[in-house]
Parts: C-alpha cells; structure tokens; sequence
C-alpha cells in the first residue's frame, strides 16, 4: 500500500506570497486528481512570524508598516503592492491593500494549531488568510479570530478558551524552532516527505510535477520488487 505524500507549508497569515502559493498548491494537487492513479497528498501548515514584534494595533496603513520595517521609500513600497497584487489576481485572489489592518499574527497561528487538532485547519487557514487580505478584517485580537473560527466551522467557546490560555503557543514555537532548524528565513517554504524543500509561491505546474513526481517514488518503493 502506497502512504500518502507529506506537504509540510511554513507560512504566515500577514505574507501575500504566502496566500498565492497556498492557491498554486491547491490548484496544482487538483490538477492531479484525474490521473489513473491520483497522488494522496495531506498538507500541514506550521507557523512562521515575518513580523513578531508586530504590534496588535498597528497605527498605519501596509505602506507605512513596510516602509518602515524594510526601510525603502513609500513609492516602493506602493510599486511591490501593485505586482503583488496583480499576481494574486492572476489567481483570483483580490488583494486590498488599503483596507488591511496590520497586525501580530501569533495569535492566528495558535488559533491554526487549535484548528487542526480539530481537523479543520485548512478551512481556518483559508478564513484567516482571505479576511485578511481580501475584506479588512482584523486577525490579531482574540475577538475578532474568534468570529472567524465560528464563520470556519469552529465552536466560538472553544476557540475562545484555545486563544485565551495560550496554551498553543509552544507548538508555535516549536515550528519555528523547526523552521530554523531547516535554516527557513522567508516563506512560504513548502517541505515535500521531509526531503524535498521549495521556496517561494511556486506556479501551479511546478506544484502538479513535484506531486507526479514524488508519487512516483511512493509507487516504486512500494512495489514488490522493493519490498
């Protein structure tokens, strides 16, 4: 029998790049549900901080939180937002800059790792990520993450009491001690069985072909004549 592929995504809800290559991979594993023998893929997501000392409420618009984290002039900075935003467009993604509230994601990255011990981590991901970029909302006050656990599939109170204890703060921790441990220093940073590692918002093909690929390694290791 032939175990599923492993696709371990470190990630952060504040990365635009990070929720364009999240819809490459998405969109490159479906491309692969029609072959004869489709791979089994289970993608995981772990937590990466761009911006740790990030305040909750950010007083500013994006241009002047980059501005003065990267330390380059505001018409640069408007300039990335415009090619970052024209690529998510290209996969249907509205990015709106001029809404987005900055903010400290760890909070966020507790409410994902709350979120898959109930199986519904992808879901919050993609709530997190498209409230964030797409419709303004805030995602670094417990409130506000609580409302949209609930609109994920999440029961409020036990989403609120995950984010008021803390008490996944340290599986935060431990994927970012991971990520460094593999020397990540920019996402998403995408970890294929453990082996493989691709950095960057990867087209959709390249997603398809390293699947093919490496569900072909999965087929032959578990053939006969390798047993």
């Amino acid at each position: 029998m032939t175990g599923p592929i492993t696709i371990d995504v470190w990630s952060d809800i504040a990365c635009p790049w990070c929720y364009i290559g999240k819809r490459n991979l998405e969109n490159g594993l479906a491309a692969t549900a029609e072959d004869d023998d489709a791979p089994d893929v289970q993608v995981v997501y772990h937590s990466f901080e761009l911006s740790p000392d990030t305040p909750v409420d950010f007083e500013g618009d994006e241009i002047d939180f980059l501005a003065g984290h990267k330390g380059v002039p505001r018409e640069q900075v408007q300039q990335m937002l415009d090619r970052v935003t024209g690529v998510a467009a290209e996969v249907g993604l509205e990015y709106r800059f001029d809404t987005l509230q900055h903010t400290n994601t760890v909070k966020a990255h507790e409410l994902l790792h709350f979120a898959k011990e109930q199986g519904r981590q992808h879901e919050v991901a993609e709530r997190l990520m498209a409230a964030y970029f797409t419709e303004g909302r805030h995602v670094g006050r417990v409130d506000d993450l609580v409302a949209l656990a609930t609109e994920a599939g999440l029961d409020p109170d036990a989403a609120r009491d995950a984010l008021e204890s803390g008490r996944h703060l340290d599986a935060v921790r431990a994927d970012q001690a991971q990520a460094a441990s593999y020397g990540i220093n920019g996402v998403p940073f995408f970890v294929i069985d453990g082996k493989y590692g691709v950095s960057g918002a990867q087209p959709v093909e390249a997603f398809t072909q390293i699947a093919r690929q490496v569900w072909a390694e999965h087929r032959d290791a578990a053939s006969p004549s390798n047993s």
